[in-house]
């Protein structure tokens, strides 16, 4: 699975080449997309089943995934989430960071994924550590998806161990 995010990372602040990218106006939002991204995203989808992880959330199929030429994906629910005992524990000032965090391991459900934001944080990044299933790709919000995140993580789609240890019930790093 391949969970992404939108603002900064296929809507970048300030691309370096921002002749590739075509401004769209969504109500009073303008974002910026680029081809590129949705040839990328085409071969990413060959190794991954593409998921949503954006505050857009089902917006995200209605307005940023046409103009890239993708079908309806899943997405991860943010603003539905609710805390459970079997989510990672952490202090309440972390929470405004860390609010995906919980709600994309949830939706992965002990299955392998990679998470591509330009917000992950340095707690999310110290539990999926240990966990080989587990591949964060932070991006520069100004620059966005480059070419290298996606052929790390083409080379990281077909490699690793199966077994992701957290499950429901399992718990966390605390």
């Amino acid at each position: 699975m391949l969970y992404l995010d939108i603002d900064g990372v296929l809507n970048p602040e300030a691309p370096e080449r921002a002749e590739e990218f075509a401004e769209h106006r969504i109500g009073r939002m303008v974002v910026r997309l680029s081809g590129r991204h949705a040839e990328w995203l085409a071969e990413l989808g060959e190794c991954y089943e593409l998921v949503w992880a954006s505050t857009w959330e089902e917006y995200a199929n209605t307005y940023i995934g046409p103009l890239l030429g993708l079908p309806e994906l899943p997405y991860v629910a943010l603003s539905a989430y609710r805390y459970r005992d079997d989510d990672p524990r952490l202090p309440v000032t972390q929470l405004p960071r860390m609010r995906k965090w919980a709600p994309i391991l949830r939706h992965a459900d002990g299955r392998r994924f990679a998470w591509v934001d330009d917000v992950i944080p340095f707690r999310a990044r110290r539990q999926a550590w240990p966990y080989r299933d587990v591949r964060l790709v932070p991006v520069s919000a100004a620059e966005g998806l480059r070419r290298r995140h996606v052929d790390g993580l083409l080379a990281w789609g077909g490699k690793g161990e199966r077994g992701f240890p957290p499950r429901r019930g399992q718990g966390w790093a605390r």
